[in-house]
């Protein structure tokens, strides 16, 4: 994915589609690219999901519309993706905390939402340290569960937390462990079609061969180029900081793009004491014309 330019090409193609029916699905299409790994970047980087930043703007414009002129209500819910008056006067309602028809009396307060802007921002002022690693493929013995795309931008979501406690206690780590070529853990992401709303998440060890126990599966990783960041941290909280910072620092401004590919988070005893786990992010430098 292009960071950029790609989230600019999203941009215009959501503003030139607002009174259609549209949705993250359909803006992933128009990019090509997984419906998953588009909604990952847009809500780390804008802190929203797509389908929030479309009902925003059509809200907003609905205000402005029904402020300027003396368009029915029901025809302004049927302009902006509503099925009845009734869904539509609730959603202004709390966008804008006012109804409909309070919003054409004179001086109604409405609340605007602008179309986003996507820049290179420099803040902080803290090193993101990382490592450029090629690494051979490999293959892993996994645990796997799928998970909804929309889960990467709910504030607070624990689905993939509870997925690692319920395999510390239901037996999934003893049967890993007694398959694992070493002590290294892996959570691994998968790459998904296009078209999928949901992706998969695994658990799992290095695995050599052999006889692949019920309710597992053998994961092969391909062999690429990797960008490596540690995350710092002695709980699970540094993990999502790291990949706010992967996205809003290390990409847009780096010469390297992210495949929509395998990445995972790396659990090792190898790992300095104060480094709770390691991201891996498959890589290829960008082209530049």
């Amino acid at each position: 994915m292009n960071f950029i330019k790609d989230l600019q090409t999203a941009i215009e193609y959501i503003e030139d589609n607002l009174l259609e029916s549209i949705n993250y699905e359909d803006v992933a299409k128009h990019l090509h690219i997984s419906s998953y790994h588009f909604h990952r970047t847009f809500s780390i980087v804008t802190e929203m999901t797509v389908n929030e930043y479309i009902r925003n703007r059509r809200l907003s414009k609905a205000g402005q519309e029904i402020s300027a002129s003396d368009i029915k209500v029901i025809d302004l819910a049927l302009k902006y993706g509503y099925e009845s008056p009734e869904s539509f006067t609730k959603a202004f309602s709390r966008f804008h905390g006012i109804t409909p028809n309070l919003a054409r009396r004179a001086g109604a307060k409405l609340k605007s939402f602008n179309r986003l802007l996507i820049k290179i921002k420099i803040e902080g002022g803290s090193v993101l340290d990382y490592r450029i690693e090629m690494r051979e493929g490999f293959k892993l013995l996994a645990k796997v569960r799928k998970f909804s795309n929309e889960i990467v931008s709910e504030s607070g979501n624990n689905e993939i937390a509870d997925f690692w406690k319920e395999s510390g206690g239901d037996g999934t780590f003893s049967t890993l462990k007694q398959h694992a070529v070493n002590n290294d853990m892996y959570g691994l992401c998968a790459p998904i079609s296009k078209e999928s709303t949901h992706f998969d998440y695994g658990i799992g060890v290095p695995y050599a061969d052999g006889p692949i126990p019920v309710g597992f599966i053998k994961w092969e990783v391909k062999p690429t180029l990797w960008a490596v960041f540690k995350c710092i941290g002695d709980n699970p909280d540094c993990i999502g900081e790291t990949w706010n910072r992967i996205f809003r620092e290390f990409l847009p401004g780096s010469e390297y793009e992210m495949l929509d590919d395998t990445d995972f988070e790396l659990y090792s005893e190898n790992l300095q004491s104060d480094c709770f786990c390691e991201i891996w992010i498959p890589v290829k430098k960008k082209l530049f014309s």
